[in-house]
């Protein structure tokens, strides 16, 4: 689903990430004992263009880590692209509603 040139830009960060950075991250998340606790879309629009979607959401999340809760929310814009049949996801770009 997120192929090798995967580009994500996250809110609250300056940095942009790849995929590996993405999968590393997602990795040390997963190894400290964090959980997904809650993630909601309350608001989605798709525009299809082809082999091509766009995906305009409001987002919401709330995770444990440490033993503390954190909750975010936003917008966040994801690019799908159809390849070999499969739907992936090469890009997105959330911001902080916080």
């Amino acid at each position: 689903l997120i192929p090798e040139e995967t580009l994500a830009i996250n809110a609250g960060d300056n940095n942009w990430e790849n995929r590996k950075a993405v999968f590393d991250s997602a990795e040390r998340f997963a190894k400290s004992g964090g959980k997904l606790l809650r993630l909601e879309f309350p608001k989605t629009v798709i525009q299809v263009y082809g082999s091509t979607a766009i995906v305009y959401s409001n987002y919401l999340y709330e995770l444990e880590a440490g033993g503390e809760r954190h909750q975010q929310s936003g917008r966040v814009t994801e690019v799908f692209v159809l390849r070999k049949g499969q739907w992936v996801n090469p890009g997105w770009h959330m911001d902080s509603g916080n």
